[in-house]
């Protein structure tokens, strides 16, 4: 109930953590977006509204935009080449044993997905929760030549934190944007889930029915 709380009020609690611990802030929001990025047992933190909450301190001087943008892109690049490597050393096996901290399903899910939509996937996941943190696990366990996972992770980087940082910035105090929020932030998630939800009923249109 606290993380949900956090969430929904994103907004307010960095305002205080900025008035209460200053530069130490730009920190703690890296690591944020570097652990829901790097590691599959944190897909939950909230990347999207983090940077898009920045962006909008950012517009009114709280933060500096230029520092914020190298710090997530930086987060996001670094977060995914950790995954990768850690999906590369594990390998396969993250499929056979029951590992207590990793949930299969989401490894599965984004496994299809990449093996659906290819390299591309590592900017696509880019906007999409949970796909975003395994696709670049899987790249890793399906050993994708680095060279061409670096590069895709590069791109997917940049657009995702281009797209929410500056988003933040340029409408984030934005007079009904500020007046709500928290439904902002709700409508990010939902937006990013789209992609998701769009390929699942795809994928259930074009599976055949069984015969009798």
């Amino acid at each position: 109930m606290k993380l949900i709380d956090i969430i929904m009020h994103l907004d307010k609690y960095l305002s205080v953590i900025i008035s209460t611990y200053g530069a130490w802030t730009y920190a703690l929001i890296f690591m944020i977006v570097f652990l829901e990025t790097g590691l599959v047992v944190t897909p939950f933190l909230p990347g999207d509204s983090i940077i898009f909450a920045s962006g909008a301190f950012a517009a009114i001087g709280s933060m500096n935009l230029f520092t914020l943008y190298i710090l997530f892109i930086a987060a996001a690049i670094l977060g995914d080449t950790a995954n990768y490597s850690i999906g590369r050393k594990i390998g396969t096996k993250a499929f056979e044993k029951d590992y207590k901290y990793l949930n299969k399903d989401y490894l599965n899910r984004a496994h299809s997905f990449y093996e659906k939509h290819g390299a591309i996937t590592i900017v696509i996941a880019r906007f999409i929760p949970i796909i975003r943190t395994f696709a670049p696990f899987v790249a890793g366990i399906g050993e994708m030549h680095y060279t061409k996972f670096i590069s895709y992770n590069m791109v997917g980087g940049i657009m995702w934190v281009s797209v929410f940082l500056f988003g933040g910035y340029y409408f984030g105090n934005r007079p009904f944007i500020r007046d709500h929020f928290s439904y902002v932030l709700i409508a990010i998630i939902f937006i990013s889930l789209i992609p998701a939800v769009i390929g699942f009923i795809k994928g259930k249109k074009s599976t055949p029915e069984c015969e009798d």
